[in-house]
């Protein structure tokens, strides 16, 4: 990430070791002090639901979720080896444009560029790249303030997802875990992903321009059997497009760091 990105928006840093607990919730809280002196007024979300507690996301995900978007204070999973980040990001993307706040918990590798691209609005996105031990905490304060809160990296104990569950219910949050999460409201599963662009019949030889992949949704809400779509992750333009066959069965700057290594940031 570029300089100017990281001198204007990192609050804390790591020189040597892991920050301790104290000073890990210190720069959370920091953080969302920063997000709500930032905005102004009331936050402008459009809602695809009256009562205003859906959150909107992209049309080709709207089209599989239960009432057409995110309900707040539920808990999506998604899972798959390939792909997830990807659909994360789509997940952020709409809500965000519409004036809604995020953050994402545990990814150092999560590339802006690619956030921007999928059409989050970076002023409003908070990274959390390096929560260390204390990536419950973490989240647990960020879902006190933020919209959406997607967390990567194992939340081993029974108890402790609860806990984010039932945050994200009291706040009227989404929470968005990465990877397995047992007694998630709903769960996205990326399956037979497929990357297109690399065949001479397809005239754009040698460059991968998108990513056709299987979404399967089931959860609370949800038909037995699941609902499938195929999705375009990524699209052509850089966000999700509707794939092939459709349904089956049924700029970098603004966006705030907390905790990246000063190595990285000078590596840019």
């Amino acid at each position: 990430m570029g300089e100017g990105l990281a001198a204007g928006a990192t609050v804390g840093s790591r020189t040597d070791g892991e920050l301790d607990t104290a000073h890990r919730l210190a720069a959370a809280r920091r953080l969302l002090r920063r997000l709500e002196d930032q905005a102004t007024g009331v936050r402008p979300v459009a809602e695809p639901g009256a009562d205003g507690r859906v959150l909107p996301v992209v049309a080709p995900l709207a089209a599989l979720l239960p009432g057409g978007g995110l309900r707040r204070g539920a808990t999506v999973a998604v899972t798959g080896a390939a792909g997830a980040t990807s659909l994360m990001l789509a997940l952020l993307a709409e809500a965000s444009a519409g004036g809604a706040w995020a953050g994402v918990v545990g990814r150092p590798d999560l590339g802006l560029v690619a956030a921007a691209e999928a059409g989050i609005a970076l002023e409003r996105l908070a990274l959390v790249p390096y929560p260390g031990a204390d990536l419950v905490a973490v989240a647990a304060a960020l879902l006190d303030g933020l919209d959406l809160v997607a967390v990567a990296g194992r939340v081993q104990h029974a108890g402790d997802r609860k806990r984010l569950a039932a945050r994200a219910r009291q706040q009227g949050a989404v929470l968005l875990p990465l990877g397995s999460w047992p007694g998630a409201d709903l769960e996205l599963a990326c399956e037979q992903g497929r990357w297109r662009g690399v065949d001479a019949g397809e005239g754009d030889v040698g460059r991968l321009s998108r990513r056709e992949m299987r979404v399967h949704l089931r959860g609370r809400g949800v038909a037995p059997a699941g609902h499938s779509a195929r999705l375009l992750l990524p699209g052509p333009a850089g966000g999700p497009a509707a794939g092939v066959g459709g349904s089956v069965g049924g700029g970098v700057e603004g966006a705030v760091v907390i905790d990246r290594p000063a190595e990285d940031r000078e590596a840019g």
